[in-house]
């Protein structure tokens, strides 16, 4: 419900005991999941520093504390490591099934690395240990959208929703189900309603901002991705967005700036999810005729695994204006 600087403020105005030290350090491990690596670490750190602080089985306690690892595997889901993420969980479901926040975080992974037949099982066994709540049937709604049955995908989303309007995944993924079918109407809908639910998540009107990239609606989607922005300012998706935005506009200049941006607040730029957004940030500086840094950012989309056509083609057109200008 609270903006992400609002949240930071009432941290801040808490007071903490000298011996509640490890509490602060915890809270502070739940927010600001976008802040650089080495950021998030310090502050998983300080929360075992301070947990060492009161005793050494205490301190071993709460580094191994399937909350805090849980927060941490949310932490490696928003920073793009999927892998890393769904390993974590799945060690922590091993240890605590009932573990319903560590299952959410699993679900998330396993659909973005299409994990199918793990969301089947494991949204079968949560619709039959508890089949009235939402994350249940939010779980076979993730199902069939890895499959690609975007209807039932919907239909699923819209059941979690019926049976707990405040939680926040399920609306999100109505409006990406209706978006995969091309309804940007109805997707829009889903988003602004998970807009006026939760004022405080940037999410929703990141996804608004998308869906008019999509319809070309490229001023209208510079709006939404500016209020995501003030939400949220350290989100490294939204200036990814405000640079495809600039890029369409032929603004190329923003583009090179909001693309750069993009890198400077990821949590690592080594991340091949951001592997599009380094062929982007090459072909905003190759439309400048900055020929060798456009060169230099092709090269390093190209180490990742994922290589794109669209890399290859760029790089490739590069050298032929260099020589053929």
């Amino acid at each position: 419900m609270l903006h992400y600087i609002s949240e930071s403020e009432l941290l801040a105005s808490l007071k903490f005991g000298k011996e509640d030290g490890w509490l602060s350090a915890f809270y502070s491990c739940l927010i600001r999941k976008h802040e650089k690596e080495y950021v998030v670490e310090a502050k998983f750190k300080e929360l075992e520093r301070e947990s060492c602080s009161i005793s050494s089985s205490s301190g071993q306690m709460m580094k191994n504390n399937i909350d805090v690892l849980a927060c941490k595997a949310e932490y490696y889901h928003q920073s793009g490591e999927y892998q890393k993420c769904f390993e974590l969980t799945s060690v922590l479901l091993e240890r605590d099934p009932f573990h319903l926040k560590c299952t959410l975080v699993h679900l998330a992974a396993a659909m973005e690395l299409g994990h199918s037949n793990d969301l089947y099982l494991l949204s079968c066994n949560l619709v039959k240990d508890y089949p009235q709540k939402a994350i249940s049937w939010f779980a076979v709604g993730c199902y069939y959208y890895c499959i690609k049955k975007y209807d039932q995908a919907r239909r699923y989303f819209g059941k979690a929703t019926g049976l707990d309007g405040t939680f926040p995944p399920a609306w999100f993924g109505t409006g990406i189900a209706y978006a995969a079918q091309e309804e940007g109407d109805q997707a829009m809908a889903a988003f602004r309603t998970a807009a006026r639910l939760f004022p405080g998540c940037h999410l929703p009107t990141l996804y608004m901002g998308m869906q008019y990239v999509r319809m070309h609606n490229f001023k209208l989607a510079e709006q939404f991705f500016m209020q995501a922005k003030s939400i949220c300012p350290s989100d490294p998706l939204i200036y990814n967005e405000l640079g495809v935005v600039a890029y369409n506009m032929k603004e190329y200049q923003n583009a090179v700036q909001w693309f750069e941006l993009t890198l400077t607040h990821t949590s690592s730029s080594s991340n091949e999810m951001w592997e599009p957004t380094m062929v982007n940030l090459g072909h905003a500086l190759r439309k400048l005729k900055q020929y060798k840094k456009a060169i230099s950012y092709y090269e390093k989309a190209l180490t990742f695994p994922t290589k794109t056509l669209s890399a290859f083609s760029g790089l490739a057109y590069t050298y032929q204006l260099m020589v053929f200008p």
